[in-house]
């Protein structure tokens, strides 16, 4: 297991698309690749915006995993969507740690990840919004994400420290009482008749 990229953003204008309008909104998710150690702080990645604090962000929130096992799937639905195959760069789900060798049915709330000399808890699955959507280009992005259930997790932020690609991620297991996939397969099952 280990980090692949370090993703940061500015907020920054996102364009959505609602109904005949376009809405110019600010937004976090246009994360991008940096290279070198990268400071985490207890409300996240130095350098790092989230536009709406009230559902990214914060201390239970101040870290965002995704499994680079899952980009795979993207392209392909980008290109039944879209009909353009494009690459999608580390970051393009908004994540600030793309990682490699650990996925939702691999970790638990309340594990902890030592990566680089930070320490991290695994807090909740991401609960994606339309700002996914427009982010991936299709309007039905985040519903396909619940769907899939390839979420990627929110992680807050125990010991702070250094970060790069490259660095070997290290699971402690923590009460293992709920399952990022457990919780992932709830919100599937209760959203269901909205996926269609």
């Amino acid at each position: 297991m280990q980090v692949l990229s370090v993703n940061i953003a500015q907020a920054a204008p996102l364009f959505v698309q609602q109904s005949e309008h376009v809405r110019r909104i600010m937004s976090g998710i246009q994360k991008q690749a940096v290279q070198g150690p990268q400071q985490v702080n207890r409300l996240g990645f130095v350098g790092d915006e989230q536009a709406d604090l009230t559902v990214h962000g914060g201390l239970h929130k101040a870290v965002y995993a995704y499994p680079v096992e899952h980009y795979a799937f993207w392209i392909a639905q980008r290109f039944a969507a879209l009909k353009r195959e494009e690459p999608l760069p580390h970051g393009a789900m908004g994540e600030n740690l793309t990682l490699q060798g650990l996925l939702e049915a691999d970790v638990w709330m309340g594990d902890r990840l030592r990566i680089g000399t930070a320490l991290l808890q695994v807090t909740e699955p991401r609960q994606p919004c339309y700002k996914f959507n427009a982010r991936m280009g299709f309007s039905h992005a985040a519903k396909m994400m619940v769907q899939a259930g390839c979420s990627g997790f929110y992680l807050r932020v125990i010991e702070t420290g250094e970060i790069q690609a490259g660095d070997a991620v290290t699971l402690i297991a923590g009460p293992r009482e709920t399952a990022i996939a457990q919780v992932n397969e709830r919100r599937r099952i209760g959203r269901q008749r909205d996926l269609f």
